[in-house]
């Protein structure tokens, strides 16, 4: 059986953060399933399939390891249906952490056998977050510096 965990989120766009906190999962565990949460109520600045093909792109080398798939509902439930006990979150700042905390501990009520896995992030990736990187293409800033190297996505 594999050790595997999930890295859920929007990735909207995915960034050298995530790249980051995956590469370092990937020392962790076998494999690591990037799950793409689908929320109706959300507007995205890029589409679904362009997230997942963007995603599958920065990992190519890594793609027995590396998993890009889209969800509807609970990360418990996806986790559940999926044999994954493991979350992998990302911890920028202290922020990050509270919030994180939280719903770690509102997920273990859900499902008690899963465990959330904090990962810092590298001190250079602390100030990149999807929402300001999106603002900055929104208004046609260069944000080539905070996306994985090689990027279609913003072609």
């Amino acid at each position: 059986m594999e050790n595997q965990a999930i890295f859920p989120g929007s990735f909207d766009p995915f960034t050298r953060g995530h790249e980051a906190v995956v590469l370092s999962a990937l020392k962790l565990f076998d494999k690591v399933t990037i799950a793409i949460g689908v929320n109706s109520n959300k507007q995205y600045l890029f589409s679904l399939e362009s997230r997942i093909e963007f995603i599958k792109q920065v990992f190519k080398q890594d793609s027995s390891k590396v998993e890009v798939v889209s969800f509807k509902g609970l990360t418990v439930d996806y986790c559940k249906e999926n044999n994954i006990d493991f979350i992998v979150r990302g911890l920028r700042n202290t922020r990050d952490f509270q919030y994180e905390y939280e719903i770690a501990n509102m997920n273990k009520s859900l499902q008690s056998k899963i465990e959330t896995i904090f990962i810092a992030t590298m001190p250079e990736h602390s100030a990149i977050n999807s929402t300001i990187v999106r603002e900055i293409y929104r208004n046609g800033g260069d944000v080539t510096s905070f996306i994985p190297e090689g990027s279609q996505l913003l072609k």
